[in-house]
């Protein structure tokens, strides 16, 4: 009788021990539902967002950090169409740390938000789509091979392929190093932007794999991730997987 009570006893510590291990460690994977186009306005106002579920950002250590920055509340949602795919971004911020006032520059030093997508994982070439507060962007195709990785800007940037993207301020002004208390970032990213690695829309349950990331500069610099990376963004054996609805 002993004996059963005390294997009950260690069977309802590993069952609690695994239920606070599932709530504390990110789902390696997301169910992206399907929707009719819409218009992006940088607020999330689509009532389409309604049939998605948000998900966070956290915090992991950055490329030669210590420790990981300082974290405030980051929340994702995604959709796709037949078109493209959706993106909302939520950022509870202090101050936009953002200067860059051109696209396709070095966004990633600022305030920024990002999207890896790696549709076909035969080859080591992926989608980085980055946007700052200040609603400037940088799209690229990135080859890595062996660890280095190059961007290449997109060829005939025009309207067939260009992501529509807007941004928005929370508790202050979306201007240059204002104080604010959070940032949106809404867009979408057109199927034929990713060509030739993919220029249509996945089939209802295909997958990819991807990350979602956050640089924030206030005062320490804070990484945030969907999926914990070793500090560099381009570890794609490690992103997570899309599976489309």
């Amino acid at each position: 009788m002993l004996k059963k009570i005390v294997l009950m006893g260690l069977l309802a510590c590993g069952l609690m021990y695994r239920g606070h291990a599932a709530s504390t460690v990110p789902d390696s994977s997301l169910t992206v539902k399907k929707t009719t186009d819409f218009k992006v306005n940088g607020e999330g106002t689509a009532s389409n967002w309604s049939a998605a579920q948000w998900f966070n950002l956290t915090v992991q250590k950055g490329p030669n950090q210590p420790a990981p920055g300082k974290q405030f509340p980051t929340r994702v949602k995604i959709l796709y169409s037949d078109k493209g795919m959706y993106f909302l971004f939520d950022c509870t911020d202090q101050k936009l740390t953002s200067t860059i006032m051109e696209d396709f520059g070095a966004l990633f030093k600022e305030d920024v938000v990002e999207v890896f997508l790696w549709p076909d994982t035969s080859v080591p070439i992926y989608l980085e789509y980055e946007v700052s507060p200040l609603n400037y962007e940088l799209a690229i195709l990135v080859p890595n091979i062996k660890g280095r990785a190059q961007g290449w800007k997109p060829w005939h940037y025009n309207e067939r392929n260009r992501v529509q993207h807007e941004t928005s301020a929370q508790g202050g002004q979306k201007k240059s190093m204002a104080a604010v208390e959070g940032w949106k970032a809404e867009f979408f990213i057109p199927f034929a932007l990713m060509n030739p690695i993919a220029n249509t829309a996945p089939k209802p349950g295909e997958k990819w794999r991807g990350n979602f990331y956050r640089i924030d500069y206030d005062g320490e610099t804070a990484y945030y991730s969907w999926q914990k990376t070793g500090g560099s963004f381009h570890e794609f054996q490690k992103f997570g997987t899309l599976i489309f609805e």
